[in-house]
């Protein structure tokens, strides 16, 4: 049984052992606060079946709750789309944002474990920057995960992965990234 005061998560202590010394001697810093470092990661899943069926909704909050280790949020219309027969607070998605050692722990499942499982993997794009240092992907199956349990799925999702970072540009947060490992492709 692990102690949760003194466990620490693999990836965050790499970050302070080596990472941050690698970037302040890359970048030049001056103040150890201005090394860039994980603020949060964002998980959706946007379930568009869900007009016609509301327990979709349900199942793939589950699944993304088993996957980020906290409990995903609903997220609802905010208006109402007559062409995609979407009422006002109709649900349509859900959401979850992890900070602290649940996202170094995500980040690190996504890294090792999730993203060498996906089929015809060649890494991930490294032109999905936003130019303030955030990274975005998107998965075509979340059963990559190993949480989720391929034979009680009843449906197949898509997902986003929204990385943000305390970087200032797109070549820091690339920098920082990539000493975490991440398998860019360019």
């Amino acid at each position: 049984m692990l102690d949760a005061a003194t466990y620490t998560p693999r990836l965050k202590a790499v970050y302070k052992d080596s990472i941050r010394a690698a970037m302040k001697e890359e970048f030049g810093y001056k103040n150890d606060m201005m090394i860039p470092k994980l603020d949060k990661i964002v998980l959706n899943m946007g379930i568009g079946e869900a007009v016609k069926d509301s327990k979709k909704i349900k199942s793939a909050q589950a699944d993304l709750t088993a996957i980020a280790g906290q409990k995903a949020v609903i997220t609802k219309a905010r208006n109402s789309i007559a062409g995609f027969r979407v009422r006002e607070e109709m649900p349509l998605g859900v959401k979850v944002t992890l900070r602290g050692d649940r996202m170094y722990e995500f980040l690190d499942r996504l890294i090792t474990v999730a993203l060498p499982r996906v089929r015809d993997f060649r890494g991930v794009k490294g032109t999905s920057f936003d130019g303030r240092g955030n990274y975005a992907m998107g998965i075509k199956e979340h059963i990559v995960f190993p949480e989720i349990n391929f034979d009680q799925i009843d449906e197949m999702w898509g997902m986003d992965i929204i990385i943000c970072t305390t970087a200032k540009t797109d070549a820091e947060a690339k920098a920082l990234l990539k000493n975490f490992n991440m398998p860019f492709n360019s």
